[in-house]
């Protein structure tokens, strides 16, 4: 044993995991380069050590899940960590002509990609599992939850704040009668939108948030509040007050931290959402001081692991057909992204929490829905 594979050893046997053992969440080295490279960069070293196979391990969900527990990212720092916790404190990284990057990235990365991965609507957020037994169930069952916790009624007319490939506005329109207004910073998911609803009462624009300014009778944001940023939070609930009528409520669908941090993981930053921050409770509850009344709050991130492995399930036995258009480095990225996110929330490292605003409070108190 080195000095550079003694350390990382040591914070491995607190989770559970042996370096090159037998468990199928043990670590497998291929390169010895991968014990001072993760030691001197931290998660992007992990991550982008496993995108060039200097490591494997046959089940990376439960490899992060037991990581996780043990709060292992505390205990891990680099100089690259302090250098994007400097930078995000300076700059806004979720600024106005930052915030198309993520669409370029991340969601143009390739419809058919997020075909053969999703459910048959394209819902990329978190299921609800409660009464579901397959992903396409688990994402209408989640749609009707957003629907009914709102109280959507025929004719109004709502907006959806990242609206994804439409899930929600296109679900909202026929199941329950309503005018529908989408805004994302995709160009794919756009246009996508614009060639599969013809027939329905609905809008999408390629457009900042913070370009809004309109009355609607709802809003809802699924799995977007991620990429505002803690710089913007605060004028994020401010534009969403401005545009919500004086008796709708908004509903707030976010991944959340356990903590706050104000900096991007630097793995994720780079490969998969960049820019992108986690807010804490901390950080809503500062956002929402002087907008919003809370109404309701509901935390369902263990949904998020059935999830999560239901997509890789997809995605991995759809990486044939696929492998045509990307790269075995592709995979590895991707495959690491989704089990990696599993884990997390598995751990209860992350959370998903839905949470219902109102401006003035409901008259008699809001009953929640479930």
């Amino acid at each position: 044993m080195t000095k550079f594979d003694e350390p990382i050893n040591n914070l491995l046997l607190e989770a559970g995991v042996t370096l090159n053992g037998s468990q199928d969440w043990d670590i497998k080295v291929h390169d010895e380069r991968f014990y001072r490279r993760v030691l001197a960069e931290g998660p992007l070293g992990l991550g982008e050590s496993y995108m060039e196979g200097w490591w494997d391990a046959k089940a990376l969900d439960q490899l992060f899940y037991r990581l996780l527990s043990t709060n292992i990212e505390h205990k891990v720092k680099s100089n690259l960590n302090l250098w994007t916790a400097l930078h995000s404190k300076v700059f806004n990284l979720q600024s106005i002509r930052r915030a198309f990057h993520v669409g370029e990235q991340h969601y143009d990365t390739g419809n058919d990609l997020f075909a053969c991965m999703l459910d048959k609507r394209l819902t990329y957020t978190c299921g609800y599992w409660k009464n579901a037994t397959t992903l396409d169930q688990a994402q209408e069952d989640k749609l009707d939850l957003v629907c009914r916790k709102i109280g959507l009624q025929k004719n109004q007319r709502i907006l959806d704040i990242g609206c994804g490939w439409g899930s929600f506005i296109k679900f909202a329109a026929e199941h329950y009668g309503v005018r529908a207004v989408g805004v994302t910073v995709s160009k794919e998911q756009a246009e996508h939108i614009k060639l599969n609803s013809t027939n329905l009462p609905i809008e999408v624009r390629l457009q900042d948030y913070r370009e809004l300014n309109e009355k609607f009778d709802h809003i809802v944001s699924l799995g977007m509040f991620e990429h505002v940023g803690p710089k913007n939070h605060k004028t994020y609930m401010k534009v969403v007050s401005r545009c919500l009528n004086e008796d709708g409520l908004f509903l707030l669908h976010t991944i959340g931290s356990n903590y706050t941090r104000h900096n991007p993981d630097p793995w994720f930053n780079k490969y998969i959402f960049p820019n992108g921050v986690l807010p804490s409770l901390k950080d809503i509850s500062i956002a929402i001081e002087k907008s919003f009344v809370l109404e309701d709050f509901h935390n369902f991130g263990v949904d998020y692991d059935k999830t999560l492995m239901a997509w890789f399930d997809n995605f991995d036995s759809n990486w044939d057909k696929l492998s045509k258009r990307y790269s075995n480095s592709f995979y590895r990225m991707w495959k690491y992204y989704l089990l990696c996110c599993a884990g997390a929330f598995r751990a209860r490292n992350l959370q998903l929490w839905q949470i219902i605003l109102s401006k003035q409070g409901v008259n008699g108190g809001y009953v929640p829905v479930r």
